[in-house]
């Protein structure tokens, strides 16, 4: 018997081996097993929690920012593509992604508290809420934008003049989408400070 086989059978027979209750291969594969319905069990939920149906969930979201999303280029435009909640404000990668979803933890207990409840409530935190995000894009270069908007996609000639001007400078400064697109997708929050107007 050579020795990787000698090898491979005391590395079974160690497997094999009882614990107090169970041998290892048996913990082994009900950790695979349940390594499986977790993952499951994981990517449903974010599925689940990706929609805009969830966003839209709560009437602090349907009444106020969905509303004004409604009205803009991301919700309807000539060619039908519609950017929902996710697409803008949640990362498709993994590790990313999971980030976000424990940030927004804090969102479930704003509504479970109702700090935002109400309209009055919502736009007294607008600002708050808005800049938090701002800072979050600009912090990942707008991320989120960039999955759809590439300068290097853009057709320059077919723009504007004063949007093409607008984007050379921004990529000559090294300037990201947030600098300069706030309000894109919802109305501005009052009493922003000059330098977001």
């Amino acid at each position: 018997m050579s020795d990787s086989q000698s090898l491979i059978k005391k590395l079974y027979a160690a497997l094999r081996k009882p614990s107090v209750s169970y041998s290892i291969l048996t913990l082994v594969i009900i950790g695979f097993v349940a390594g499986i319905l977790f993952s499951g069990g994981y990517g449903t939920a974010m599925d689940a929690t990706n929609q805009l149906e969830f966003c839209i969930g709560c009437h602090e979201m349907e009444n106020n920012v969905y509303q004004e999303y409604k009205k803009t280029i991301h919700y309807t435009n000539r060619s039908g593509v519609r950017a929902t909640c996710p697409d803008c404000h949640v990362p498709r990668d993994f590790a990313h992604k999971l980030m976000r979803k424990i940030q927004a933890s804090k969102e479930v207990w704003g509504r479970i508290t109702g700090t935002i409840d109400t309209k009055e409530k919502f736009e007294a935190k607008r600002l708050t809420l808005a800049q938090h995000e701002w800072d979050r894009m600009k912090a990942n270069d707008s991320r989120e934008c960039r999955h759809c908007h590439s300068f290097e996609g853009m057709d320059q000639d077919k723009q504007k003049q004063r949007s093409r001007k607008n984007h050379e400078m921004a990529q000559k400064d090294g300037k990201t989408c947030i600098d300069c697109h706030k309000g894109i997708a919802h109305q501005k929050p009052k009493g922003m400070p000059e330098d977001d107007e």
